[in-house]
């Protein structure tokens, strides 16, 4: 008996092949996927590589068994300029997260003193006092100890922060110092009379557009922002005084913005002991009454530190860090600055 040949149903009506542009937007939509899914995995990786690795005192340790430790040094690294963040948030590098890392460092169980690990040129007035008082505070409040200690740079701001700790180590090496204050101001006039462009305030005082780039600086406005920058100016003298044990009037004349190596501050005073990260360890267990060797707890925060990594591929460009955009800083930031600006 013939068997009837067999005929394919028709396909749908609504039913066709993929096209060649359908398969390419499939083909990157899932390359993308992908690319995210192996970056949180490497992010991943590096943290938990990074957590449980103490180079500084806890070499092999569980983090189980440092949890359960007692009469710790905690680390907290402050790189970078100082400045608050955009939008405060958690991943982003500025004076709050910073303030919110040593808080916690300091209510951790079993921390008795803590090393603050300086590399910065400083930053905005505002948020280098934050990040002073806050310290301060806790010092005073939480009876902990505090030593600094500077790496490549801490200068300006970055020394004003490191005055409020109860000690100072540096590398022979660092560049410190430049106490002073710093107020950019941009004049392009000249430029826009070239290009045809003008640029006209109406405003309510006459000091109101004050720095404006569009003009020259008056006498009057001069003498307000140079008024300005001595208040502040005065108030980082204060400061070093306070913390180096020093009269006002014996910071000054170190005070006129010049940087020093470690060696150099060393010898005026500007710090305690020369040295590096063991002898900062070392100085912050005596410190905190810490007998036999000392370990140490690193600040770690997961979602920052992927961040920071993803953030490091990209040059900076995720959080707007990147050295093209910091050389553009001075132009788009307008106020006073303890900011030392060869960084």
């Amino acid at each position: 008996m013939d068997q009837e040949p067999i005929i394919p149903s028709p396909a749908p009506a609504d039913s066709h092949p993929p096209q060649p542009d359908e398969r390419r937007s499939k083909r990157r939509l899932m390359f993308a996927v992908a690319g995210l899914y192996l970056a949180s995995l490497a992010a991943a990786c590096v943290v938990i590589l990074r957590s449980p690795a103490q180079p500084l005192g806890v070499q092999g340790q569980s983090l189980l068994s440092l949890a359960q430790e007692r009469d710790l040094i905690g680390w907290v690294s402050i790189h970078g300029v100082i400045y608050n963040s955009p939008g405060g948030r958690i991943w982003e590098k500025g004076s709050e997260q910073w303030v919110r890392r040593i808080k916690a460092m300091s209510e951790a169980k079993g921390v008795k003193a803590i090393i603050l690990d300086i590399n910065s040129p400083g930053g905005s007035v505002g948020a280098v006092q934050e990040m002073y008082s806050q310290i301060a505070r806790i010092r005073k409040e939480k009876k902990i100890p505090f030593v600094a200690l500077f790496g490549d740079v801490a200068a300006s701001g970055g020394y004003y922060v490191a005055a409020a700790c109860d000690k100072i180590v540096s590398h022979p090496g660092t560049l410190t110092g430049s106490i002073g204050v710093i107020f950019s101001v941009s004049n392009l006039e000249g430029l826009f009379g070239k290009i045809g462009y003008k640029m006209e305030a109406i405003k309510s005082g006459r000091y109101k557009d004050i720095a404006s780039p569009a003009r020259a600086m008056t006498a009057d406005e001069r003498a307000l922002l140079q008024a300005l920058i001595d208040d502040a100016y005065g108030q980082f003298l204060v400061a070093v005084g306070a913390g180096r044990g020093m009269a006002v009037d014996s910071v000054r004349p170190l005070a006129d913005g010049r940087i020093y190596t470690g060696s150099q501050a060393f010898k005026a005073g500007l710090v305690d002991q020369l040295g590096d990260s063991e002898d900062a360890i070392a100085l912050a267990a005596k410190l905190g009454g810490i007998t036999g060797k000392p370990r140490v707890k690193r600040d770690t925060d997961k979602i920052s530190d992927i961040f920071e990594m993803l953030d490091s591929r990209f040059h900076g460009f995720l959080s707007g860090r990147s050295p093209i955009l910091e050389g553009l800083k001075p132009m788009d930031y307008a106020g006073l600055e303890y900011r030392w600006r060869g960084w």
